[in-house]
């Protein structure tokens, strides 16, 4: 079986702009990101990817070679080009799996395959989260227990103006309260697309052995399941299937 091909894009602005965040992540949070994939997954060859890079790191080449994209943004969405936005959600129909961490939650990749403004109620607090498992049995809850906590996270608050989950893995609650769809999964396409809430730039959440847990699960339940089917075939087979009944 080929290795897990995973590329890990960061918008990776914080890290220049705020001291507090890059005291917290000095080689990135895609670095923090990455390395928590690695670690979790050796087998999976783990690259990296930005906005600064020419085509934010994402060619058409690199992407045909992706298995899995994870994405965090928050404050250049708009700095996305189209055209890249196009490619990544073309890879997705084709059977690329998509992992939105955060805030990334209005990115024009998240918002484009949901089909919704994916707005929501927020507060930087800097409050306790518990992440409660609500289906455990789901893959991407493999290795957890009922819940798991972060001592401090930005609160985010329903509604959520996403689509109703095709499945749901975990509901945050707050200390002011608040609950919220912390993990949702979807299919577009050939593809799976996972969202997963914890993440703000000014807390160590990518350090936390749980949030990692998640995300290389999540890494390994969006990976490509088959051979997908190509947009532009024609509606009509070209080859007609063998009659039933026929002799070999």
């Amino acid at each position: 079986m080929k290795p897990l091909r995973v590329v890990v894009w960061g918008e990776n602005t914080h890290e220049h702009k705020n001291a507090a965040v890059a005291a917290i992540y000095p080689q990135g949070m895609h670095a923090a990101i990455a390395a928590g994939v690695r670690d979790l997954l050796p087998s999976a060859e783990v690259s990296t990817a930005t906005l600064q890079e020419p085509d934010h790191g994402l060619t058409a080449e690199r992407l045909a070679k992706t298995d899995v994209l994870t994405w965090w943004g928050h404050m250049a969405h708009d700095q996305v080009d189209e055209k890249i936005v196009d490619r990544v959600q073309q890879r997705v129909l084709e059977g690329m799996g998509l992992i939105v961490l955060h805030s990334a939650h209005y990115a024009k990749i998240f918002r484009r395959l949901m089909g919704t403004t994916c707005s929501l109620r927020w507060r930087e607090a800097g409050e306790r989260e518990r992440l409660w498992v609500c289906n455990p049995g789901h893959p991407i809850a493999r290795g957890l227990d009922r819940y798991f906590e972060l001592p401090h996270e930005e609160m985010y608050g329903e509604p959520f103006a996403i689509p109703a989950p095709d499945e749901q893995v975990f509901i945050s609650w707050f200390e002011g309260g608040e609950v919220f769809r912390s993990g949702c999964c979807w299919h577009r396409g050939n593809g799976k697309v996972f969202y997963f809430r914890p993440g703000h730039e000014t807390y160590p959440t990518y350090f936390d052995p749980n949030v990692r847990r998640v995300i290389a699960n999540a890494v390994e339940w969006a990976r490509p399941q088959g051979q997908w089917a190509g947009v532009d075939q024609s509606p009509n087979e070209k080859v007609p299937p063998e009659p039933l009944g026929r002799s070999q």
